[in-house]
C-alpha cells in the first residue's frame, strides 16, 4: 500500500530534506526549500531507457558518421541561428528562458514556421494556451505552417506518443513548468515533476534525433525556475533578456554544447513580432549624444561577436550623505574599484553620487569595458566630453595599470566599420587596424591624459 511522505526539495539545486530549513545544505541558498508531498510505493523493476539503440562499449574510430542526414538545420532566422552557434542540431534539447512577456513563444512560433516552410514537420506543443489562441497568435504574425502541428496538452505521456508517431523534425513545449508526468504525485512545476520532465525529453531526443525546444520561466531573481540540474540535462540554454523599457531584446547563450557559449542575438519588438536587428553596434549606437560629458564607447565581445555599446556615467556634486552608488548593465563591484583607482589617480569621487549605466538594454560582464567606465566618470567629474570618434579597449588593474583584452583584431574592426577613428589600447597591442590611430597606454593616468589632455589636477 502506498504511503504518503513529505520532504522538501531546494529550488536551486534539488537537495532534498526531511524536514524545512531557512537555508539549503546543498547550495547554501536562503529561502529554496519548496514543500513536496509525494507517494512512496514499491519500486518496479524496469530496465532504464538508452539513449542509443546500441548499449554496449564502442570504439571512437568506429563509431559510424552521419547517415547523410543534416546534423545541424538551420532556423532561417539569422541572430537565433548565430545564438544556436550555425543552427538547430538534430536530436538536441534546448532550453529558452526569459521574463513573462519577453517574445519566447512568439521566437519559437516564428522558428517552427520557418522550419515548416521548408517542408519539415514541428509539433508546437503549448500547456497555456488553446490550438485556437495559438491560432490566432500565428495569424498576427503571419504565420500558415502547412507543416506545422499544433497540440494543447499538458501530459508528457501523451505529449511523447503524439510526437512518436508524428515523428517531426523539431518539437516545441511551451512551457516545461506547466508539463508533468501523471504517475508522480506533484502538481506541475515542482522540483519533481520539471526534473522528471526534462529527463524525458532528454531520453526522447538523443533516441529519436528529434530537436526539443523547452520554454522555461524564470523567479522574479532573473534565474530560471525549477532544479539547477535542468540547466545540466539540457544541451543549450538560452537566455532572452530586455530592459523593460525599450522594444529591443537580446537572446544571449549562456550554455551551448555544440558552439560558443556567450554569443548573442538582437531582435527589435514591433506589432508583427521579431524583426531582426543584424547591425547591433549601429543599433546601441544611434540614440548617442556624442557631446555629452559622461559618455564613452567600449568595443566588447559576445561570444565570438564584437560589438560596440555605450557606458554612461554622472557623478554628483559632493554631499555629506553617504555616496549612491547605483549600476545598470554594469557589474556594481568593478564600478566600485574603479572608483577608487580613480581617486588614486587625481580624481577622487568618494564624497560624491556615482551613477553607471550601459545604454540600451545591454549587460556588459567583461573586464574589456573597464577602461570606458572609468573615462565616462572622469569626463562626467570634469564636466568635459570625450572625443566622439575615440574606442576604449581595456581591463584596468588594482594598481592603475591598462591591461590587454582578448582579440582586439575583432573589436577594432568593428570600431572601424561603424566610423572610429581613434582606439585606446593597451601597451603590446600589436595588430593592424586599417582607418584607425591606435594610441597604447601603461597606465590609468597616460589613458586619461590621452583622453583629457588639459583635465586639471585634483
Amino acid at each position: 500500500m502506498a504511503k504518503l511522505r513529505t520532504q522538501y526539495v531546494c529550488t536551486d539545486c534539488g537537495h532534498t530534506t526531511a524536514k524545512w530549513m531557512g537555508r539549503c545544505p546543498g547550495c547554501k541558498a536562503w529561502n529554496t526549500m519548496a514543500e513536496e508531498v509525494e507517494q512512496v510505493r514499491p519500486a518496479p523493476v524496469r530496465v532504464a531507457p538508452s539513449l542509443s539503440q546500441d548499449a554496449a562499449p564502442v570504439r571512437l574510430a568506429d563509431v559510424p558518421a552521419d547517415g547523410g542526414g543534416e546534423v545541424r538545420v538551420r532556423t532561417g532566422i539569422g541572430e537565433l541561428d548565430a545564438v544556436l552557434g550555425g543552427g538547430l542540431v538534430a536530436g538536441s534539447l534546448v532550453l529558452v528562458g526569459g521574463d513573462p512577456g519577453v517574445g519566447k513563444s512568439t521566437l519559437l512560433l516564428m522558428a517552427a514556421d520557418r522550419f515548416s516552410r521548408r517542408g519539415l514537420d514541428v509539433l508546437y506543443v503549448s500547456g497555456e494556451e488553446s490550438v485556437r489562441q495559438i491560432h490566432l497568435r500565428a495569424r498576427r504574425l503571419g504565420i500558415e505552417g502547412a507543416h506545422l502541428h499544433l497540440l494543447a496538452h499538458t501530459d508528457f505521456d501523451h505529449i511523447e506518443t503524439e510526437a512518436r508517431k508524428l515523428r517531426p523534425a523539431v518539437v516545441v513545449v511551451d512551457s516545461v513548468q506547466t508539463v508533468y508526468l501523471p504517475h508522480l504525485d506533484s502538481i506541475p512545476g515542482s522540483v519533481t515533476q520539471v526534473r522528471e520532465v526534462a529527463h524525458k525529453a532528454m531520453v526522447m531526443a538523443k533516441s529519436t534525433g528529434t530537436s526539443i525546444l523547452l520554454v522555461g520561466h524564470v523567479t522574479k531573481s532573473g534565474n530560471l525556475a525549477g532544479p539547477k540540474v535542468l540547466e545540466h540535462f539540457v544541451d543549450t540554454v538560452l537566455q532572452f533578456e530586455s530592459d523593460g523599457r525599450s522594444s529591443l531584446r537580446v537572446l544571449r547563450a549562456v550554455k551551448n554544447r555544440f558552439g560558443p557559449s556567450g554569443e548573442l542575438g538582437v531582435f527589435d519588438m514591433i506589432d508583427e513580432g521579431l524583426v531582426e536587428v543584424p547591425d547591433a553596434s549601429a543599433r546601441l549606437l544611434s540614440e548617442r549624444v556624442a557631446s555629452a560629458p559622461g559618455t564613452a564607447v567600449v568595443a566588447t565581445l559576445e561570444g565570438t561577436r564584437a560589438l560596440l555599446a555605450e557606458v554612461q556615467a554622472l557623478v554628483g556634486r559632493p554631499s555629506p550623505a553617504t555616496p549612491a552608488r547605483t549600476c545598470v548593465g554594469v557589474d556594481r563591484n568593478r564600478v566600485l574599484m574603479l572608483t577608487a583607482i580613480l581617486g588614486k589617480a587625481g580624481l577622487p569621487v568618494d564624497d560624491r553620487d556615482v551613477f553607471a549605466n550601459a545604454a540600451g538594454g545591454v549587460r556588459l560582464d567583461e573586464p574589456a569595458a573597464d577602461l570606458g567606465l572609468l573615462a565616462a566618470m572622469a569626463s562626467s567629474l570634469l564636466d568635459r566630453p570625450l572625443d566622439p570618434h575615440t574606442v576604449l579597449l581595456g581591463e584596468v588593474g588594482l594598481v592603475g595599470e591598462i591591461r590587454a583584452v582578448t582579440h582586439p583584431r575583432t573589436r577594432l574592426r568593428e570600431a572601424g566599420r561603424h566610423g572610429f577613428r581613434r582606439a585606446i589600447v593597451a601597451q603590446g597591442t600589436q595588430v593592424e587596424a586599417p582607418g584607425l590611430e591606435l594610441v597604447p597606454v601603461r597606465t590609468v593616468r597616460e589613458a586619461l591624459a590621452a583622453l583629457l589632455p588639459e583635465r586639471r589636477q585634483g
